[in-house]
């Protein structure tokens, strides 16, 4: 006779959802509300109820209240003394001050980190999570990713961690146990990543849809503002960045940068690659693309107009330096990014 009992259901995933003094409200809660969405998903989608897959509890150095970055206060279901095993850990954001990341405030944090990947957890950090993370060690030579507006003090903090802020997600470790998502809104593509890890492709695709959430399936590069480094204290090369940051658009404006700074051409190039970190060329193309990136977003011109508008007479060759620099064509960056017309009420006029 076929077997007509019950089909076990497996124990859920226990989910530990770290909170800091300097956490993200933002992040903390929805990555709360998208794990915990099986109990309400069939309310939404019409079907039959699911088990969930994730328990979800938020922890700490201590139970009870605590205020968040933005003085929001939270309630921490139990101190991780209390938690001696779990099967994902999830550190999400953090907002740091301005003198950046201080490592070794919360060492029974890192200590329990380092306990629970020993044990077999997941380490996840979602945005600025991974500054926590990296104090563990764990993620030395280990490639990782990070909110781009951080890259620099996390690569000064964690020089070890190998840093790619222009990626949304990265899983690496041994057993894929170690899990960074980037900028801000990437804890979407985190926790539709386990998911679909650990409930499949379905269950995944029924929450992105419950909730709205996109894959970012273009990479972060399209978001980031390039900002040319200022900190290196060479003064000729100060000099020519600030003229070129106003001449870009001119014909031949290494040669030109050359001449002003009165150096031989090999030297200058040598000492600009060294104080920037990019070629002469190529950090022109940077900025002639960040200023094109504002046309699109702010101007109704069109892409060969605006190509001619940054410094290139051939079209063709800007089309392929924008993809190439943002990871998407401009007039699909145009339509990503520039404000719709309901919100903006008339079209902006860039000044």
């Amino acid at each position: 006779m076929p077997d007509t009992s019950p089909t076990a259901v497996p124990a859920p995933l226990h989910v530990s959802l770290l909170a800091l003094p300097e956490g993200a409200v933002s992040t903390l809660t929805g990555i709360f509300d998208v794990l915990s969405a099986f109990a309400f998903l069939p309310t939404l989608g019409g079907g039959p109820p699911q088990p969930s897959p994730f328990r979800v509890e938020i922890v700490g150095a201590r139970s009870g209240p605590l205020s968040l970055a933005s003085g929001i206060p939270i309630s921490i279901h139990r101190a991780v003394a209390e938690v001696p095993a779990t099967d994902i850990v999830i550190v999400p954001s953090v907002v740091l001050p301005p003198e950046g990341w201080i490592a070794g405030r919360h060492p029974e944090l890192v200590a329990w980190l380092t306990a629970m990947h020993t044990r077999g957890a997941l380490l996840c950090s979602a945005c600025s999570g991974i500054f926590l993370l990296a104090e563990t060690g764990l993620f030395d030579s280990v490639d990782a990713t990070v909110h781009y507006g951080y890259a620099r003090q996390f690569a000064s903090a964690f020089p070890r961690v190998p840093i790619h802020p222009e990626r949304v997600l990265v899983v690496a470790g041994r057993q894929e146990e170690l899990i960074s998502s980037g900028a801000s809104m990437t804890w979407h593509d985190l926790v539709l990543y386990l998911i679909a890890r650990y409930a499949g492709a379905t269950a995944a695709q029924e929450v992105a849809r419950a909730f709205a959430l996109q894959w970012h399936q273009d990479g972060l590069a399209p978001y980031i503002v390039f900002e040319g480094r200022v900190d290196h204290g060479d003064s000729a090369i100060q000099t020519a960045q600030d003229w070129v940051a106003r001449h870009f658009q001119v014909a031949n404006p290494v040669e030109e940068m050359v001449r002003r700074s009165g150096l031989a051409e090999r030297t200058f190039k040598r000492r600009f690659a060294s104080a920037t970190g990019l070629s002469p060329i190529a950090y022109i193309q940077r900025l002639r693309v960040e200023e094109a990136k504002r046309r699109l977003e702010r101007t109704a011109a069109s892409v060969d107009e605006i190509s001619w508008q940054v410094g290139y007479e051939e079209p063709a060759f800007f089309r392929r330096l924008f993809k190439r620099t943002t990871g998407m064509a401009p007039g699909a960056y145009r339509r990503r990014f520039q404000v719709p017309e309901f919100a903006a009420g008339t079209k902006t006029v860039m000044k």
